[in-house]
């Protein structure tokens, strides 16, 4: 296994090919969480880790079940099973033992089953053919880039909720324009990571 191809799907998918701010998916938690830091980490964290966790289970059902049987048509109805199935166990173990950000997170920690960008992530390793180390590691590129993207955007919120805009751009207006500039700004990694390491 080469381990600069795999930095570069891991830091490509960090910043290049970011889910929420280049591929816009998972946008729901993500302007839904983002208000307060330390739910924003705790999201991220939660998201980094069912992706990780759905791309260890999907893969292998997909080569090894899936396409062994031609059933794979069934992908994204297992795919969403296996992943509402993770999403349950994390709640459990938020619950028990992280509770005040089982609260904190509250109905945008079950949407997590429904979150784009986790099947997302799923789909586009088996699309693109990765290996199930390389799956994994893009997986958790996707998940860290998310992780990324809510404490930067955690941090813009704050500021803009503390500053006086104009009143026709007072709540949702100033936090789109805010995710349209964070999200050029990471349009400007492109070709970076491929030529910094290619």
């Amino acid at each position: 296994m080469d381990i600069k191809a795999l930095f570069i799907i891991l830091m490509s998918t960090v910043l290049v090919n970011n889910y929420v701010l280049c591929q816009f998916l998972g946008i729901c938690p993500f302007l839904g969480v983002t208000k307060v830091l330390k739910n924003a980490i705790g999201m991220g964290l939660a998201v980094t880790f069912v992706m990780s966790l759905a791309t260890a289970a999907t893969w292998p059902i997909q080569i090894f079940i899936l396409d062994r049987n031609g059933m794979g048509y069934m992908q994204i109805i297992v795919f969403i099973l296996v992943i509402g199935a993770l999403v349950q166990f994390v709640e459990i173990v938020l619950k028990k033992y992280i509770p005040f950000l089982y609260e904190a997170l509250g109905v945008y920690l079950p949407l997590i089953t429904v979150n784009c960008g986790v099947l997302g992530v799923t789909i586009v390793n088996i699309n693109k053919e990765y290996t199930f180390t390389e799956s994994i590691v893009n997986a958790l590129g996707a998940g860290l880039g998310f992780l990324l993207a809510m404490v930067i955007f955690s941090g813009i919120r704050e500021h803009t909720e503390n500053a006086d805009p104009p009143k026709s751009f007072k709540g949702l207006p100033i936090t789109l324009i805010s995710v349209a500039i964070l999200s050029l700004s990471f349009f400007g990694f492109t070709g970076v990571i491929e030529n910094l390491f290619g």
